[in-house]
């Protein structure tokens, strides 16, 4: 250690004397150097603990090299990042519950009055019947955004393989029966994979692409290419474009009826989960949008 600023004396807890000339792993600071800096890198210093961001940087000083580590506590911007997302999540699923109680709620009393009349009305059976109908259907679909939920939540790890990305498109789109895909195909790319996350990642944004399309009776293009260290995978699709695009990726929002809201959410969990990239943007040469993925070869 050369140089130490006041802020990092107060982390390590030790006068600058005490400080300079000592080797990084003397002083915890060596996990540092290996980090990555686009992730927090949770740590414990004798002046403190939190999630850390790691910045690092080389430059030279009278003709010697030197690293400078720059290192900021994130612990109190990721806390309000996180109370903000589970205040959004807690919304979502009070309301989404709320829509499936209320009628519950409303039904069951409708259905203990009737019971209470004396006599019973001539058709109280077949009331009877149509309200129980409707409460089961609100209990089903309750469990039913209860399992997609589940499911966001408890993605596993991807078990990678090496795979055909061409292959997997193409297997994609023969699933597609509403309208005729067209393929832009980029030669043969081999990358290592999950081939069913893939594949379902796959399956919700090409589904996305032809619920937009027929909106508008416009097409649909998947294709894909090499781009540098990268194999991409892109659906364009000729809908109205992506009119809220704040909320894409919010968990169980969605336009669709009887929409989950979990599909993107879901397959951008896949994508980063393979170290890749998943975005959706309104196309710039018509109308429409454009999903790209991004996976490492």
């Amino acid at each position: 250690l050369r140089l130490v600023n006041r802020a990092g004396e107060n982390l390590l807890r030790q006068p600058i004397d005490k400080l300079l000339g000592r080797r990084a792993s003397d002083l915890g600071l060596a996990v540092c150097l290996d980090a990555d800096e686009d992730a927090p890198l949770p740590l414990t210093f004798p002046g403190g603990s939190g999630r850390w961001g790691v910045r690092k940087s080389d430059f030279r000083e009278r003709g010697l090299p030197h690293e400078l580590l720059v290192l900021t506590d994130l612990s109190r911007t990721l806390r309000e990042e996180e109370r903000t997302a589970w205040q959004r999540l807690v919304r979502v699923l009070g309301h989404e519950m709320n829509n499936s109680l209320a009628p519950i709620k409303s039904i069951a009393g409708s259905l203990e009055n009737l019971l209470k009349r004396d006599p019973p009305p001539a058709d109280w059976r077949d009331d009877a019947r149509s309200g129980l109908n409707v409460i089961a259907a609100r209990a089903d679909s309750l469990s039913r955004f209860m399992q997609a939920y589940a499911r966001l939540a408890r993605l596993p790890p991807p078990q990678k393989e090496e795979i055909n990305l061409g292959q997997l498109v193409r297997r994609v789109v023969g699933l597609e029966t509403r309208l005729a895909v067209r393929l832009a195909e980029g030669g043969t790319i081999l990358i290592p994979a999950d081939a069913a996350q893939i594949e379902q990642l796959l399956i919700n944004i090409l589904q996305n692409a032809v619920d937009a399309a027929l909106e508008t009776g416009g097409k649909v293009t998947a294709g894909w290419r090499e781009r540098g260290d990268c194999a991409e995978v892109f659906v364009r699709d000729e809908g109205p474009g992506i009119m809220n695009p704040a909320n894409l990726f919010v968990p169980f929002f969605t336009t669709k009826p009887g929409g989950s809201g979990i599909g993107l959410t879901l397959s951008r969990q896949i994508a980063e989960a393979h170290n890749g990239s998943l975005t959706l943007a309104n196309r710039t040469d018509r109308t429409g949008s454009e999903a790209l993925l991004r996976l490492p070869r």
